[in-house]
């Protein structure tokens, strides 16, 4: 698959991402498969957090549905794997159809003359007349000061969630599931993560897990919702 470059800030959000990926195949939308646009998709949510990029949580909400219809469509049954395509394949289509509208009328507003009436020189009568009482002046002092306080920026011990944000390589979870796989059999899909696990933990195991549907190490079977996740033993020893 050909290496995409870019940063999700480009994207207005994860359709318009998904729409550029369409574009890249040069296929017609109403042609495109889903589960084609899945392995390009998660591919670029691994790139961007092998490179310590920001993704914000849109993207990687989308990156779970995508990983969750993939999941459904592996299973031996799938009802609901079409119906699932074909709902995200509707919010393309309605996306793509309102993205286009509003570049026309971006376009017809640009062709209008605005009109813009002179500022008027309004003489204010600078004598202040009104009288206050001291316990007014009071209230306005305070608040002045509590407004003044609330525009400090925060301390930079606010920005060490952030600084130290703990990144979890995809290779590593894979290595993770194939030792426990290899020594259980098989496991429930929601046994693979845990309360305490960070977002990055998350998205991690499910990339993982991906890939090794994708290579056919293991394999899936029962309930949609807690599927058990079933080891395929090739003979290869892993350490």
């Amino acid at each position: 698959m050909e290496k995409l470059n870019f940063k999700t800030e480009v994207f207005e959000g994860p359709l318009d991402l998904l729409l550029h990926l369409i574009s890249q195949k040069k296929v017609s939308i109403f042609d495109v498969s889903v589960i084609d646009l899945i392995d390009q998709y998660i591919q670029c949510m691994s790139d961007m957090q092998e490179n310590d990029l920001d993704i914000s949580s849109e993207f990687l909400e989308m990156a779970a549905r995508l990983i969750y219809i993939k999941t459904v469509s592996l299973l031996p049954k799938h009802d609901d794997a079409e119906n699932l395509q074909n709902e995200l394949l509707g919010e393309l289509i309605e996306y793509k159809v309102c993205k286009e509208m509003a570049a026309e009328l971006s376009q017809i507003a640009n062709g209008f003359d605005y009109i813009i009436r002179p500022q008027e020189n309004i003489k204010a009568d600078e004598q202040y007349k009104r009288k206050h009482d001291a316990s007014e002046l009071l209230k306005a002092y305070i608040s002045a000061v509590s407004r003044s306080e609330r525009r400090l920026p925060p301390p930079i011990s606010e920005f060490n969630p952030i600084i130290h944000k703990k990144i979890v390589p995809v290779s590593g979870k894979v290595v993770y599931l194939l030792r426990r796989l290899r020594k259980e059999g098989h496991v429930k899909m929601l046994s693979l993560f845990r309360p305490a696990d960070t977002k990055s933990d998350i998205v991690a195991t499910f990339l993982a897990l991906l890939e090794l549907l994708k290579s056919e190490r293991v394999m899936v079977s029962g309930s949609v919702d807690n599927p058990n996740i079933i080891f395929k033993d090739d003979g290869d020893m892993l350490g």
